[in-house]
């Protein structure tokens, strides 16, 4: 019996062969066994019963000592929203919400003012991505009823959003066929040797191309978003691997920043000028024609030009501010790339075409949008960017989802009435103050300046407030057309304040090399240098040209 209970209780714990045996130490009793067991269950064996059982305790002891420690999962991290930045954009909405309404306004229109308040609330916090905080805005809108569905996704089908994603699909093939590096290269072997001295290359050759090209979403999107990617990508400086502040993030913000100043250069440079001068005719029944446009503006949009790149380079600095050897280098690349490839020349010469249909598309009927998608068609017909790279440009689609949500949403405050009370809110109170023209018409400026953080276009906020302001202005005693002038002017410096104030800010912001809070923190500070320049400088020269 013993040897049966030895053979069951030592055949059961180790099978034959089994790998748990070369574990044991040599001194233990088990290795007197190791011989016995080839046998064990043909002959009797004389051990004892207490072996046995001490044996079994002890084989059992080695494999559980042999077998791994269970493995404790680790919880799979959230990949919902992030909660408090959530909570503060509801409650936001939530608050004003339940705030009575003012009279004259409807209650539609303030149910959706605390809905568009509660979404850039979100898309500064960014409890999701900012096409899905827009989305949420869009979802809340439609819910309440504030909105129908075609009106809350009536923006998709504006032009300004899908050009804006247009000019990523354009940048991929920039950079993919390498004829960004080519003229990246170039610009460094000219002007690299120094991060300052690249920046202004870029900044004047902007400027240059602003009056002759009436949009500056095509400005930024199809030609400079483009090369300053490239340019950043060869001098080292890429996203999300920490270098960043090399280059990109203050080449980013200087090229939007400067944007809106050579906008408010030309009458030309921007889409909605002309609305400022036909609005302008409308109310004072003067005409503001291109050279006198581009007279006024051309000293205080020079400065604006040389201190606003200079001031960022001193407050948001890149790390890298100059390299003697980058001339060199940059030319060792470019004959490394040797002559442009079939691609190269596809990519080039589409570029071409879409810039010129830019430049004379009034002449052809057609509009900036209409060109680009000429142009992409090419590039996909030929096989230079894939339909399938478009889809992965995430960055695109996002953009245009939140950029269009935000179109919408401010447009309808507009046709709810909401801007024409609050304007005419304003113009009551200034009026009533008794001040100077000159007092008066500086605190017109400033709300009229401010009040583009409810808007996502510059055309919508002329357009809803423009007339208003400037009939006010002349009223308290502004002469008309310095008035006229001073308010376009800032029709295009106040983009700068946010990420989706002017055509240009989602392009350079969707390139990730700043921060939001950064993004609008400097908008602010530059908002106030562009105005003490344009107001300051830009007055002593209207002075000296006689405007007032």
């Amino acid at each position: 019996m013993a040897s049966l209970a030895l053979s069951g209780s030592v055949s059961l714990a180790f099978p034959l062969r089994s790998r748990s045996l070369p574990l044991l130490r040599p001194s233990s009793p088990l290795n007197l066994l190791k011989k016995p067991l080839r046998s064990i269950h043909l002959v009797n064996s004389p051990l004892p019963a207490a072996l046995s059982r001490r044996s079994t305790t002890l084989v059992k002891a080695a494999a559980a000592s042999s077998s791994p420690s269970p493995v404790v999962p680790t919880p799979a991290p959230w990949q919902g929203a992030a909660i408090k930045p959530l909570i503060a954009s509801i409650a936001t909405g939530l608050i004003l919400w339940f705030v009575p309404v003012p009279d004259g306004v409807t209650r539609n229109a303030w149910q959706l003012l605390a809905i568009f308040l509660a979404t850039i609330v979100g898309i500064i916090t960014q409890p999701l991505p900012l096409g899905a905080v827009a989305l949420l805005g869009l979802g809340a809108s439609v819910l309440t009823k504030t909105l129908t569905f075609a009106a809350a996704f009536s923006a998709f089908g504006d032009p300004i959003p899908w050009l804006i994603a247009l000019a990523f699909f354009f940048a991929r093939g920039f950079i993919k066929t390498g004829l960004g590096n080519r003229v990246a290269y170039q610009f460094v072997r000219l002007f690299g040797s120094s991060s300052l001295g690249l920046g202004y290359s870029l900044v004047f050759s902007e400027a240059l191309l602003a009056p002759a090209i009436p949009s500056v979403s095509a400005r930024a999107g199809g030609i400079f978003l483009p090369l300053v990617k490239s340019l950043c990508v060869a001098c080292g400086s890429n996203v999300g691997d920490g270098t960043e502040h090399r280059l990109g993030s203050w080449l980013m913000l200087t090229c939007f920043q400067t944007s809106v100043i050579s906008s408010s250069m030309f009458l030309t440079a921007m889409a909605a000028n002309p609305l400022s001068a036909n609005l302008a005719f409308n109310t004072i029944k003067q005409t503001i024609g291109w050279t006198d446009w581009a007279k006024a503006a051309i000293v205080p949009g020079l400065v604006s030009l040389i201190v606003v790149p200079f001031l960022l380079y001193v407050i948001y600095p890149p790390t890298v501010k100059s390299s003697p050897d980058a001339p060199k280098l940059a030319q060792e690349k470019l004959d490394k790339m040797g002559p442009m490839s079939k691609n190269e020349l596809i990519m080039a010469a589409t570029l071409f075409l879409t810039v010129g249909l830019w430049i004379f598309g009034a002449k052809l009927s057609v509009d900036a949008v209409t060109a680009a998608i000429l142009g992409l068609s090419v590039l996909l017909v030929t096989g230079v960017v894939t339909w399938k790279e478009c889809l992965a440009e995430s960055v695109a689609w996002d953009t245009l989802t939140w950029f269009a949500a935000l179109i919408a949403m401010a447009g309808y405050l507009n046709k709810y009435g909401l801007i024409e009370w609050f304007s005419q809110t304003v113009v009551k109170f200034v009026g009533g103050l008794g001040l100077s023209w000159q007092l008066s018409f500086g605190i017109l400026v400033l709300l009229y300046f401010y009040t583009h953080y409810f808007f996502a276009s510059g055309a919508a906020h002329i357009g809803a407030m423009f007339t208003a302001f400037l009939s006010v202005s002349t009223a308290l005693g502004t002469p008309p057309y310095f008035a006229a002038l001073v308010l376009a002017f800032l029709s295009n410096l106040m983009g700068g304040l946010t990420h989706y104030g002017i055509g240009s800010a989602p392009i350079f912001y969707g390139a990730n090399y700043v921060p939001l809070a950064k993004w609008w923190g400097y908008g602010f500070l530059i908002s106030i240098v562009n105005i003490l320049i344009w107001l300051g400088v830009g007055g002593a020269w209207w002075k000296f040209i006689g405007l007032w």
